[in-house]
């Protein structure tokens, strides 16, 4: 086991009606002041909106609204939202929704104490040293950002989609009420299951011996979101799954099912590319097609690790006249898995043809600059070819 950081600050309030409790949790912290940032009104038709403002309103707390928040969320929005912050005086930053509102509000509560353009952080040409703190009321089981200190962003102008992980921006508080997630479509239910999983595979598959323990969580809560999202497809409004699901987003992505191995996420930076150059590809389905595609392509380079995957998620047991086998199994079940809730699972699907996968790989690389570490090294031509599996 390599030595690790485990810290995961992040007050979490989960359960029925939760949300209610906002302006009371707020008012704790001492705060009077807050940016209110969501996405593009869905809160407002299902009831939440009001709700949180009562709360709020009830406790004093002063709200100043911007919402905009979007798939695949924009530099453009964080810099605007980060400006209202500096002339109201904000402080604090309140996320209502999933991921996208989550990670804006993450840049915009760094850019409040920036005088340049996060991208600078994103690109890693500078650390934050400062943000105001950000709260959150999850509204979507997807990214784990509740409870993360990544945010990920796209610059409009250079198509680029970057993530950056910061202590500054981990939320201080989260509420999880899995009762908003009742209206979650059975597309982005999907979306959801597969980025939960995918946070904590891409730590599993890392070349890292000796975590007996970490695998174990790893594999549990893989199995647990297989069971409660087949569930959540079928029956959105049943409570146990709903809640199962959002809280293994909270733990596949606040550093839980990666302690003490080396966590690279390569397939999604892979997919940072897909989606940062076409725009109309949700995360998690972008996901659910390069995640097959990757482990066909570098499985033999790390086959104890598939193998163990298949007979621990998917009950396939290991044929010793045959050691690839379990392996093969193991990505087909997961890929079949990704199909049966929906999920796209060829780049075909989506009517994206092989034209960018260039200009995508020469991105990932940096132009060049890098290779993507991991079970197999990835160069320019290898992530082509991942592309080209995808297809």
């Amino acid at each position: 086991m390599q030595n690790f950081h485990f810290y995961a600050p992040t007050d979490v309030t989960f359960g029925k009606d939760t949300h209610h409790q906002v302006g009371a949790i707020v008012k704790k912290y001492g705060y009077s002041k807050i940016m209110l940032h969501y996405g593009g009104g869905s809160i407002k038709k299902n009831g939440i909106y009001d709700a949180v403002m009562k709360s709020l309103s009830d406790a004093g707390i002063e709200v100043i609204d911007f919402g905009g928040a979007e798939p695949n969320p924009k530099l453009s929005l964080v810099e605007k939202g980060a400006k209202i912050c500096k002339e109201e005086g904000i402080e604090l930053v309140l996320a209502v929704g999933g991921g996208s509102a989550i990670d804006s509000a993450k840049e915009i509560a760094v850019g409040a104490k920036y005088d340049g353009s996060t991208w600078d952080f994103s690109s890693k040409i500078k650390e934050p040293t400062d943000a105001l703190p950000v709260g959150v009321i999850l509204t979507l089981s997807a990214s784990g950002s509740e409870m993360s200190a990544s945010a990920v962003i796209t610059n409009e102008e250079n198509g680029l989609k970057r993530g950056y992980n910061s202590e500054f921006h981990r939320p201080l508080f989260a509420i999880c009420n899995p009762e908003l997630t009742y209206t979650v479509d059975r597309f982005q239910t999907g979306c959801g299951i597969v980025d939960i999983m995918m946070h904590t595979l891409e730590r599993y598959f890392s070349k890292s011996p000796d975590t007996p323990l970490t695998d174990a969580l790893a594999e549990a809560l893989l199995k647990q979101v297989v069971a409660a999202g087949t569930e959540a497809i079928m029956d959105p409004e049943n409570y146990e799954a709903r809640a199962n699901l959002m809280w293994a987003s909270s733990l596949s992505h606040n550093d839980l099912t990666g302690c003490g191995r080396n966590v690279l996420l390569t397939c999604h930076q892979l997919e940072h590319e897909l989606s940062g150059k076409y725009d109309f590809v949700a995360h998690g389905a972008g996901l659910s097609i390069i995640f097959p595609a990757w482990a066909e392509y570098v499985y033999k380079h790390n086959l104890d690790r598939f193998t163990q995957y298949a007979k621990e998620v998917w009950d396939i047991p290991e044929n010793e006249d045959d050691p690839e086998e379990a392996a093969i199994h193991g990505i087909v079940a997961t890929k079949a898995f990704f199909a049966e809730i929906g999920m796209p699972t060829r780049l075909s699907q989506l009517g994206i043809g092989d034209e960018a996968f260039e200009e995508m790989a020469e991105k990932c690389t940096n132009y060049g600059k890098r290779i993507l570490p991991g079970n197999l090294p990835l160069g320019k031509q290898e992530i082509i070819d991942i592309f080209k599996l995808a297809l």
